[in-house]
This record gives structure tokens, sequence and C-alpha cells, in this order.
């Protein structure tokens, strides 16, 4: 067994320690071949020996073998030898005895010498990997105490170096420093381990010990410095600085050569940004100044590019003259696209000056090919593949990128080769078929429809090796002496078959390939293992063996060629040459496709202008975006349609700057993300925007007006400028001038400091001298134009006795009907306090005389709300203070404002979080940078208040209540600084802030709001099921079911269920017990909130509940069977008859079904189909006899059930009555019909019944019946007769028809009009008698007389048929009084029926008569006997 514990070596010592090791291993090799004497197994091995020495010499980087060649060759050689480190003292004394004196002493040289060079080494990677190991933060550069004067701005200043980086914090006198607490007081930056703490506008509070403490996983280290603010007027007080600090002035640092310097560091002859193309070169330098120069003490140049620092590389060289740093490019490529910043340290002070490099694709060989990716970078090694990263290019020619090209190149040849034959569109990719232990370089190229693009820079040279070979070839060794030896004289053991290899997972899947990684296994032997590779189908066992040809040696594979979208699984076995091993466990399905998604497209993007030739865009990321590498923006002329890249290297991060525009020219922006998956779609366009300068000096102020007056001193008021150069006014300047006799003379400062109010008292004045005036806005861009002179004010004392004018009249909160007024006190309040306000306004167009006043008493605030204004009208505003002595000078005026609600207005937002907190919240759209948000309430500013607590972060600001209360009642207004007086406010009165404490209360002890309290209902088969509904539940919601104040959990009694999505609570119980009774509660518990139902269920309410219960148990029992749907019913059909129906359910075709009455059963002719469930039994012409108990019975295989229907009694009474009713409503109207004896009035119903009851009445008076006058009902006809009608018989007739309960009445008029139609109707006289009887072959004459006026139309009937005359019969009517009917020769076929027919307009009348027609005996007897006769030839 052989035990090597042995480090790799460098590469840069490489070489020269293997042939060392080389000498030494073959000295050692012929030596043995001399004589000296070896052990059995020594000698066994020399022939292994050689070949070790032969792979030193053949390929001592390829292996773990030829990496112990590099050191251990010598072992191996010393291990087969006398000479080996592990043999007894013995031999090596007979080694040496056997050895010339020459020979020891050079190997003991030799060996000194390698000893020497690998300690050199190990020192050399020490200090070369100091940086790569975690150490403890040190301060390189320590802060520096300062002494400054009140109002100037310190800078703290130090640098920290430590891995991992530390964080640096910032401590006043042991408190951390929160620069929102303060904001504009403190500034804290850390830009390349450069950590800065500014202090602005420096006042006493700021003396204080200051401490910089860096923290990381190692430990912390804090640096002191003091900082001391002294008076202008007064000596330095000693005593408010610390003891032991140094006192040195601002600026001032120890040189390393032992002096005190100020230096000052100035850059001159800059580069600017500067843009470039690929393949050229480029060079980036400035002139560098620094003062005082001391010789041999030249300043640290540093470069960075996007604050990495740039090391010299065959692309990019550096080089400083003495005066001037110069960054060169020999041949520029998109990699080199970003931020430049040089910085120049010079002892403790450094100064940095950036500008950025752009460098635009080279033209294309193929028009409207794609442009070459970049960063072409090995994300993983081993011996088997190299996995390749690229980044896509910004441009792809005008069509959609298909995919990309990988090209490999070994180091030392120039023949490229393609990697794959299919484009592969994710950024990744893994390149197979490498020579183990040989370095490789790759490069990218990207195709499209139209061609091939250029390729990429090739990347750095990338070795096929494994992570733990190259990491041993690169540690040092440390001694010679820490590798062991151990020789045995054992045989070899047998071979072993490896076990199964663990821990196999899919490291990376895309559309292309899978990478596959696993763990060695535990049981190998001792020779080097294979690995054989298979799949399967996710939904088979058949696997397949995917490298049937090249086995595995590293513990990594990557597979091609899967069919995208389908499912896989992989296990891998481990071979040597005793066999194949088993597999490991098979993986987990995997699919085949990128399991990276395409990043979204980016939001809202907001250009805003910058400088005369670029714009800054920022813009929303791209929302749950994996592994994103950053965004390209581009840019179009408004119009164009043409889109062009602003940038080619993708930049990370919400913002960037565009250069390069053209000025005054209008352009539009989009970005797209983008990752190793692709680009994102476009963003939307953003808004156009004109490129130019951003920040300008600011306008004049103007409208100077004389606010006090003394006998030697002043207060000026103006107003600020109406533009403020797109940057925050920091100041103002004051001008004066004498004018004596009219004459002005020369200009004079007011002020050295610039002032922040737009009022200022200039003293030390003459008394009774006039003055003009001048005034100037100042911002970082430098002092603006002073105003217009002002008008002369002469210097004198104020005696007036009324206050001054108020001052700073401004408009805020403008919206479309109201807007918020404030101003200041008058600086003279005349002999007696102010005492109020009045305000006044009117339309910016109107005359002076239509000036009106808001308020009628004076009001104590210096604010006012302004409502009722008129949408889209302009007004001015001014404001008079009142005291004691009257109403002074109005203001100067503010305005003119447009009442409008300017698009993206925003208003402040109260919110009360999960823990009752109560904020106001406010978020502005319209920032610059420079922009702050002021909080006020009643519009005072709200800074430094203990009652709240303000966090402002971007653009949103909220201002948080510590304890809400009735001195919390107020107006608060959100101010936003440096923008067109964007603010809003929010009205805290009585009633807000008991409905805030109420919600804050609920927030505070939350209650789960309930849609549904608990209830109880009885299901289809006797179940009983409570349930509740919450408005909503989360996932984390607890139930909890109590019944009788215990708990009662699912089992066989209680299933209980809670669907979180509808909030619905449920418990089921089977069946309700006499123990059930009681009270059931539902309780419920989501985080901090409760609620809870409550149900009683006790007494007659659980008695009914559980009878109920019962009911739908056994209703559902007889359900299971043919059942009745609707138990028997009747209903009258509009034909009067009696329908029994009742609806049927869950028969078929065997179900039976019969009717039954009084026990009896019914046979019905019909026979049921069922087809729409119901059954019906129609009884016709209902009266008294079919009174009864009817029932219906359904049957079969199932069972039966039955419905009965009693009409008897009450029930039959219903059904008669509802009868009579329809037979009444079926009755037609009243008519009037003339018979022989006088006139019918009839009308005709359905059918008619005794229960019917007929009264008729003539001129609301019952009709008394006689012989005269008689009622009856013929079949389905009810009449009265009138006979022998008269004039009393005029009149209106009424027939009622009594149902049992409802009368129904027809009426008929029975006028004069109708009595000569008495007279004058049609009828028959006489004549005709009612039967004729007359012997066959007679003739048969009848003659009757008629009367009617008019003269009635006569026609005759026979059989009620319309007779046909004819030569046998006829008829004749003459005169019109007499009809006359003939029949010659009658026979048998004459005998019926026979009816004259009179009718005019008055009547008709029917006279009916019989014919009956015999034969004589004589001929009845030959009759018989022809008939007899007959019947005898028959015979």
């Amino acid at each position: 067994i052989i035990q090597v514990h042995v480090s790799g070596i460098t590469d840069t010592e490489e070489e020269r320690i293997k042939e060392a090791a080389a000498y030494i291993a073959q000295r050692n090799l012929l030596a043995s071949e001399e004589g000296i004497t070896a052990s059995k197994q020594s000698t066994a091995s020399k022939k292994s020996a050689v070949s070790k020495q032969s792979a030193v010499s053949k390929h001592s980087t390829a292996s773990k073998e030829s990496a112990v060649s590099k050191h251990s060759a010598v072992s191996k050689e010393s291990a087969v030898s006398k000479h080996s480190a592990s043999t007894s003292s013995l031999h090596q004394e007979e080694a040496f005895e056997k050895k010339s004196r020459k020979v020891a002493i050079r190997e003991k040289a030799e060996r000194l010498s390698l000893t020497k060079t690998l300690e050199e080494t190990e020192a050399f990677h020490r200090k070369l990997n100091e940086d790569h190991l975690l150490h403890a933060p040190e301060f390189v550069i320590k802060p520096r105490s300062h002494t400054v004067w009140e109002k100037e701005n310190v800078k703290l200043h130090c640098s920290v170096s430590g891995w991992p980086e530390p964080r640096v914090t910032w401590y006043k006198n042991q408190v951390p420093i929160n620069v929102h607490a303060n904001p504009g007081k403190y500034i804290i930056e850390s830009r390349y381990g450069m950590h800065t703490l500014e202090i602005n506008a420096c006042n006493f509070e700021d003396t204080a010990q200051y401490r910089a403490s860096a923290m990381n996983v190692k430990g912390e280290l804090s640096a002191y410095a003091s900082v001391v603010v002294k008076r202008y007027k007064g000596e330095f007080d000693e005593t408010r600085f610390h003891a032991g600090v140094s006192t040195l002035p601002l600026s001032f640092a120890v040189t390393p050569y032992g002096y005190a310097s100020k230096f000052e560091i100035h850059f001159d002859d800059k580069f600017d940004v500067s843009f470039g193309r690929e393949g050229e070169t480029m060079s980036l330098g400035c002139r560098v100044v620094i003062t005082p120069e001391i010789k041999h003490f030249q300043p640290e140049i540093q470069w960075y590019r996007n604050g990495a620092p740039v090391s010299p590389s065959k692309w990019v060289q550096t080089h400083w003259s003495g005066d001037r740093a110069t960054l060169t490019f020999s041949h520029l490529n998109k990699e080199d696209e970003g931020l430049y910043t040089i910085r120049v340290r010079m002892g403790e002070y450094y100064e940095q000056y950036s500008a950025y490099v752009f460098v635009r694709d080279a033209d294309a060989e193929i028009e409207g090919a794609p442009a070459a990716p970049l960063d072409v970078m090995c994300l993983d090694a081993n011996k088997d593949y190299i996995i390749i990263s690229w980044k896509q290019p910004a441009v792809d020619g005008g069509s959609p990128i298909l995919g990309y090209f990988i090209d490999k190149c070994e180091v030392g040849t120039d023949s490229w080769s393609q990697c794959n034959d299919t484009p592969v569109k994710f950024a990744r990719f893994p390149v197979t078929g490498l020579i183990e232990g040989r370095s490789y370089i790759f490069r990218v190229r990207a195709v499209n429809k139209t061609g091939i693009g250029l390729p990429s820079r090739v990347s750095e040279p990338v070795a096929a090796l494994d992570p733990a070979e190259k990491a041993r070839l690169k540690t040092p060794l440390s001694s010679l002496s820490f590798i062991i030896i151990i020789v045995t004289e054992e045989e070899p053991s047998e071979g072993i078959v490896p076990g199964p290899p663990t821990d196999l997972s899919v490291t990376e899947a895309t559309r292309s390939y899978v990478v596959l990684s696993w763990k060695p296994p535990g049981q190998r032997g001792h020779e080097g293992i294979l690995y054989f590779v298979e799949k399967c189908d996710a939904e088979t066992e058949n696997w397949q063996r995917v490298n049937t040809e090249l086995p595995v040696k590293s513990p990594r594979f990557a597979l091609f060629d899967l069919a995208e979208g389908k499912s896989y699984r992989f296990r891998v076995r481990c071979s040597n040459s005793a066999g194949v091993g088993e597999p490991s466990e098979a993986t987990e399905v995997t699919v085949v496709g990128d399991k990276l998604d395409i990043p979204k497209a980016p939001g809202k993007i907001i250009p805003s202008r910058n400088t005369d030739t670029s714009v800054v865009v920022s813009w929303e990321e791209s929302k749950d975006a994996k592994e994103l590498v950053g965004y390209y923006i581009e840019s179009s002329v408004v119009g164009s349609g043409k889109w062009e890249p602003c940038n080619n290297n993708p930049v990370k991060g919400p913002r960037f700057t565009c250069h390069g525009l053209a000025t005054g020219q209008s352009y539009i922006f989009r970005v797209r993300a983008v990752n190793a998956a692709g680009l994102s779609e476009y963003s939307q366009d953003s808004e156009a925007i004109e490129v130019k300068a951003a920040i300008a000096a600011p306008s004049p102020p103007y409208d100077i007006t004389c606010l006090e007056s003394c006998r030697d001193s002043m207060v000026l008021g103006w107003k600020q400028p109406d533009k403020s150069g797109g940057a925050e006014i920091t100041g103002y300047y004051v001008n004066y001038r004498e004018v004596i006799d009219g004459v002005p003379g020369r200009w004079r400062e007011a002020n050295i400091k610039a002032v922040s109010d737009e009022a200022y008292k200039i003293s030390n004045l003459k008394e009774n001298m006039v003055y003009q005036f001048q005034v100037a806005a100042m911002n970082i861009a430098g002092l603006g134009v002073p105003s217009a002179v002002s008008a002369c004010f002469k210097c004198e004392e104020w005696t007036i006795a009324v206050p001054g004018p108020p001052h700073s009249v401004k408009c805020s909160e403008v919206r479309k009907t109201s807007l918020v007024l404030q101003w200041r006190p008058p600086i003279h309040s005349g002999r007696t306090p102010v005492t109020g306000y009045f305000v006044d306004l009117k339309e910016a167009s109107a005359k002076d005389d239509q000036w009106r006043g808001l308020n009628e008493a004076a009001i104590k605030n210096t604010y006012l709300r302004v409502q009722g204004l008129k949408e889209g009208a302009s007004y001015v505003f001014r404001v008079r203070a009142i005291n004691q002595a009257g109403v002074g000078k109005p203001s100067d005026l503010a305005g003119p404002v447009v009442a409008e609600t300017r698009p993206g207005t925003k208003e402040v937002v109260v919110n009360v979080d999960d823990d009752g907190v109560i904020s106001l919240n406010f978020e502005c759209d319209q920032m610059t940078p420079n922009s702050q948000f002021n909080w006020s309430k009643d519009y005072v500013s709200t800074e430094g208040s203990p009652r709240l607590d303000v966090e402002s972060k971007g653009n949103k600001t909220k201002m948080t209540f510590k304890d809400l209360g009735t001195e919390d009642i107020g107006i608060y207004s959100c101010d936003v600084t440096d923008t067109d007086g964007i603010a809003s406010s929010y009205l805290i009165d009585e009633d807000e802030l008991k409905r805030l404490l109420a919600l804050s209360q609920e927030h505070k002890f939350p209650i789960v709001p309930v849609k549904s309290e608990l209830a109880v209902e009885i299901l289809e088969k006797g179940q009983v099921r409570f349930w509740m509904q919450a408005e909503k539940l989360s996932a984390n919601t607890k139930v909890t079911y109590i019944f009788n104040d215990k708990e009662i959990f699912e089992g066989p009694k209680y299933k209980m269920h809670v669907d979180r999505n509808t909030g619905i609570i449920e418990m089921f119980m089977e069946k309700l017990q006499d123990e059930d009774e009681g009270t059931y509660t539902f309780q419920l518990q989501d985080g901090k909130a409760v609620g809870h139902s409550t149900l009683v269920l006790i007494g007659d309410v659980y008695k009914k509940l559980q009878k109920e219960a019962e009911f739908q148990r056994q209703e559902w029992i007889r359900k299971q069977g043919p059942h009745f749907a609707e138990y028997l019913s009747w209903e009258v059909t509009g034909e009067c008859n009696v329908l029994l129906k009742c609806k049927v359910a869950n028969i078929k075709k065997e179900t039976h079904i019969v009717w039954y009455k009084d026990e009896r059963e019914i046979s019905v002719d019909e026979k049921h189909d069922f087809k729409d469930g119901i059954c019906t039994l129609l009884i016709t012409e209902f009266s008294k006899k079919d009174a009864g108990i009817y029932e219906v019975i359904l049957k079969d295989d199932r069972g039966k059930d039955k419905s009965r229907l009693k009409l008897v009694d009450e029930a039959f009474k219903e059904l008669m009555t509802e009868v009579c009713k329809t037979i009444a409503l079926s009755a037609t109207d009243l008519k009037i019909q003339s018979t022989a004896e006088g006139i019918r009035l009839y009308s005709f119903v359905t059918y008619y019944l005794d229960d019917l009851k007929v009264n008729w009445s003539h001129n609301g008076t019952a009709i008394k019946y006689t012989d005269r006058v008689k009622s009856g009902v013929t079949g389905e006809q009810i009449w009265l007769q009138i006979n022998e009608p008269t004039p009393n018989d005029k009149g209106k007739y009424v027939m009622e028809l009594f149902d049992g309960k409802t009368g129904h009445q027809k009426t008929v008029d029975l006028s004069g009009q109708e009595m000569p139609m008495l007279a004058d109707r049609a009828r028959v006289l006489g004549g005709l008698p009612d039967v004729v009887t007359i012997q066959e072959g007679k003739a048969l004459n009848l003659t009757c007389i008629v009367w009617g006026d008019p003269t009635p139309e006569v026609s005759w009937l026979k059989n009620e048929k319309p007779l046909v005359t004819d030569d046998h019969c006829s008829v004749k009517f003459e005169a019109g009084k007499t009809a006359y009917f003939t029949i010659s020769g009658v026979s048998t076929a004459d005998s019926g029926k026979y009816g004259l027919v009179v009718k005019n307009k008055y009547g008709s009348e029917i006279s009916n008569f019989t014919i009956s027609v015999f034969i004589p005996e004589e001929e009845a007897r030959k009759a018989t006997e022809q008939h007899q006769k007959g019947n005898k030839k028959s015979k």
C-alpha cells in the first residue's frame, strides 16, 4: 500500500521542478542497477518506476499520476529503491558507502536546491493567495480628525481591507448615524474601497467623536476621529476637543516622508465620453496636476471599469509619464465598454474622474448578419467537457437570432473547429470531445436567417481537467518531508468491482443538453474507475447506454440529442478491470427544455434631461427575472422609425445615461432585459424628450418690496424666480446702492453668504437716505441674472399704526376647484400685535375694483384653503393683516394661478398596517434628483416632532404617528421641493381621529370577518350540516369546533371540512340524538386575528330540528324506490272537468301504478308511459257521485309508495266550488230568442250542475216565476222564458250564477225596440199537422199560413238537412203568406221528419211535421208469396 501526501506546484515553476525530479529519479534508478541491495518488493517494482519516469517526461500534467510525478517522481523511484525514505537506516548507510564522495555531494546540493525552490514557491503562493483567504477587517487609511469653521462642510475618509469585503458603519458619540433622520445633513458613500462621511453645514452640535466600524464574518474593527467646530468670532474652544487628537487643518496629511503637506489634485485635458468601434484602437488620458510637488513622491494611479480595477493585458495597457496618465486599448472589444474612472491618490488624499466609453459593433461581413456575442467565459470544466457561457449581442441584424455556434481551438495551434452542428439558443453550452489535460480557447458566433456574424473575442485558456486535479496542481508543496511512502511485501489483492455512484442529480437542463453530476462510489478498489451513463423514457424501464464507445472519466457528463419536451430518467454505472458495477439510483423525471425563463419586459421607461448630448433613462426592472445579465437600451429619433443601440454591453441596474445624441432632437427610448435564456420583449416606448441641458442658472427674482424700515436698516422681500434652472435654489445675494437727488451710486454687496429665505434685513444704512436694491438667485449651476432694479425706498423709522404687508404669499395644492394659500406675517406689526388676516381674490383678467374677500372675520392662521374655484379660470390673491389700529397694506399678488388638477396628481393616503400603526403616505412620480419631501402640520414643519416619524425612500415618503391622539388633530401636508409646486394634504379632524383609532384597534386585535353566522340545515339523507362563512380564510387559518364547551374532533360522528377559497366552514353529523342537544361553536384563528360564531340548539328548537332530520332521513329511504315527487292533487280544467294528478320519480319500465277510489280499484283505459313523470286521472262532469277518497300506488321490485287525496266533506265542497266557478266562468253572454209563445233569454255553459245556483233579476229586482215567466235548464242551456211579453217586460235582465262563494253575472238589456219585433217576427200561423200518414203511391199536398213583417224567408228541411226539390217533391210560397208542399206519388223513401223554417229580421221559427208512408195488405201478401217462391227455386 502506498500513501502519498503531496500538493501540486504552480505552472510558473512546473517545468524546472519536473526536470529536477526526473533527473533524481533516473539517477536513483541507475544507482540501484549498479549493485545497491534492495528488497524483493523494491526489485519487483523497477519496471513500474521506469514507466512512471516515462510518464513524467511525456505527459506530466494529464493525470493524478503525472501530478505526483512533478514532485513525487522522486518518491516513486525512492519507494522502489534502497534509497527510499521508508527503508531502514542500515540500507541508507550501505547505499552511501557504495557511492562516491562526488556523487553524494552532488545529490545533497541538488536536494538543498530543490528544497529551497519549493520553499520559495510556497512563500510566493502565500503572498499571491492572501486576498482569497478570509481575514478580518484592517484599516489601510484611518479617518483623520478635523477642526472646521461653523457652516463649513467636512469629510471623513477611511479605507478598509478584508475578505469578505467589510461593511462600514459610522457612529457619532457611539450612536449610529441615520442619514434619513436628518436629510441633507449627512452623506455616506462607499466607492472603490474608500468610505466617506460628509457633514454639511457644520454647527456646534457636530462637535463630537466619530467612529468608523468595519465588520465582516471574521470580526470587527473601529477607528476614531474627532470633529471640532469653531465660531467665527472668538477663540478655539480647547475643552470641546478630545485629548490626543490632531488639530491639523482640513486637507492636510502626513506624507511617507514624515512631514505634513496639503495636496490639491487637479485633472487637465481630461478624456470625455468616447466612442469607438470593435477592432479599433483608443487611448484615454488626462494630465494630473498635484500641488505642492514633492520629489520622489509619485502618486498612485489606478484605472477602473464599472468599479472594477483594470489590469494590464494584451488588450489594454496603462502608462504614467510623470504628469499624464494614459489607458490604451490596442484592439477594442465590446467587453471594453463601460464607465472608466481614473483615481489619483497622494498620501491620504485622492481625486477621481470618470467618463463612459462606448464600443459599437464592427461592420458585418454579411449585410444583415447579427453582431458578435461578448464575454465568452468558462463556467465549469472537467476531463470530459467544458461549459462555455456568453452574452447575447444587442444588434440582431434586422431579424431574430436563431442561435449560436461555438468554436474551440487548442492552445498552441491556430486550428478552429466548430463544436455544435445545430445553433443553440441558450447562452450556455457544454463542449465535449476534449483531450484530457490540454488547454483550449473558445469563441462564439451568432446566426440569423441572413447568415453568420463575426466571432466574439476569444475566451481565456481553459484546461480540460477536473477542478480537484487543477486545484492540486496549483497548490504549493510545503516540504519534501510530507511525502510518506509505505512499501509492503504483500501480493496485490484481486480487483474489486466498484459500487454504484451516489448523489446523482441533474445540475443543468436546457432544450439542447442535460448535465449530470454524481459522487464516486466508496467501494472502488485501488485502480481508477470509469463511468457509463444510461437513460430511459420516463414511462418505461428500457434503459439504454449513452456512452457506449467512450467511458466517462470524471463524475460529470453532458447528454445531447435528447427529444425536446420528452421526459427521461438517468443512472450511472462504474467500471474497472474487475467488471461493471451496479447502477446508481435513477434521477427524478427530467423534462428536456429550458428551465430558465426569458425575463419579462421592463416597465415605466422614464427619460430625463442630462446634457446637450445625453439623456438619463430609468426604468422599472423586470419582475421575477432569474440570472439577469443586464439590460440593452435603444433610442430612436421621433418619427424616424429607426432604432439604434445605446449600449453594446448589458448594464445592470434601472438607470443608464445615453450619450451621443443630437442636441435639440427629440428621442424615444425602449429597454429589454437579457439572461442566458434570451432577450425579453421590448418595453413600451418612453415619452418623447428633447435633448438639452438639464440644469441652468435660475431666472431673476422679482417684485422687490420693503417689508419694514427702521432708522438704520430695512427688511426687503421678493418673490422667488419663475424658473429654478432645473435645480434647487440654494440662496440669494442682495445688492444695494444709494440714490442722491435721483442719481444712483455704485452697487454694494449686502450679504457675503447666500440667504435662503425670500426676505433679508440690510443693516448699517443711513437714516433718511434713499436706496435701490436688486437680488440674484443661485443654484448648483451658478449665480443667475440679477433682478430688475427695485423702486426707491427711503430708510426711515416707520411710525404707522397698522401692520405692514404680509410677504412670501404662495399657492400650493392647486386642484380644479381649490387651492391652499400660505403667507408669512408682516415684518412690521404696527403699534399693536397682528390679530388676524383677510384674504382677497379676483380673476386675473378682472379689474382692480372686482376684488372680493374670502373671509368675513379675520383668521389667525397663516394659511387658508380656498374653495369653490372655477375649473380652468386664472386667479390672483392678496393678503392683508389687521391689528387694533386697523387693516394694513395688502401683500404683493400671488399668482396668477390656473385652477386645474394636473395629470398624474396624487394625494396623501392614510394607511393602518397590520400592527395598527397609522401613517400618512405620499408618492411623487415627477421628482428630480434634488427633490425632497417636506412634511408639515397646519403648514408648520414637523421636523423634530417627537410624535412623528418620517421615512422617505425613492419617490415615496411615509409619516408615522407614534401615538395618535387629540393633540394630533390638524392638516398634514407634504411638499416636494424642486418641482412645479407638487403638494398634497390630509385633514385629521375629530371624526377621522375616531375612525383611525377604531381601525387601528381593529388591526391590533383583528377579528376574522364573518360573512354568515353559524347555521344548521338538514340535508337530503337526514344529515345535519353546521356551517358558517368567513369573508376570507388564509392558508394559516385554524378552526376549532366546540360542543358544550368541549372541543370535538374529526371522527365517525363528526366530519369537518374547510374551503379556504370560499371561506365556508362545515361540520356534518349523520344523525341527531338526544345527547347532541346543546351549544355549538366554531372558533377561528388566523395569525393574530380571531373570530367565532355560536348556535344554541336547546328545547323545542332542538326537538323540531331532530324531527325534521328524521323525516328527511325517511324521505331519503322512500326515494330509493319509485316514489312521488309531488303528491296527489286536483285541478279543474278549462272544460270544467276535474283532473287528479301527481308527479312520480325514480321509476322504470316495470313500475306499476294503480288508482283506487274508496279502496276499490279504478280501471284506467290509458297506460302511463311516465315520459314526463306526470300521472293523471280525468273525471268528466264531476258531481256529488264522484265524492270519495282517492288513492294511487306506485310499486315495483324496489318497493312502493302511495298518495291519498280525500275529496269528502269540506275538501269536496272546496272542489265543487271551484268546479261551479269554472262552469260559471264558461257561461256565454245572454242572448234573446223569439219563440211562438214570446221571448226567451238564454246562455250556454260547458255543463250544468245542481250545485250551481241560478238567479234571475229584472231591473234589480228578483223575478217571481209564474206561468207567464219561467226559468229552467235544458241540457247546457240556462234560460228565462217570457210568454206574451208586454211593455212592462222592458228593462235590464241579470243572470247570476252562484258557485257557493262568488256570484258571476251576465246581463242583457231588453229595450222597447224588441216589442214591435214580437208582432212582426216571422212565424207559422197554422196549417201544418204534426204527423201525416199516407199510403204509398198517393199524392200529398200541404198548405200553411205564415206571418211576418217584413215578409219572412221560407225554407224547408228534411231530416234536419235542406230539402232538395224536384218534380217528385216541390214547394211554393205565394203572396208572402201561403206556403205549399207537394209530393206526387209518395214512396217509403219519402218517410221522415220535415220542417218549415220562416225567418225575418225580428226572429225565426221552425214548424216540424213527420210523414209516414205505408203499403196496403194485398201488396204485402203478394210480396210474401213471391218471396217464398224464390226460396224454393233456390233449394
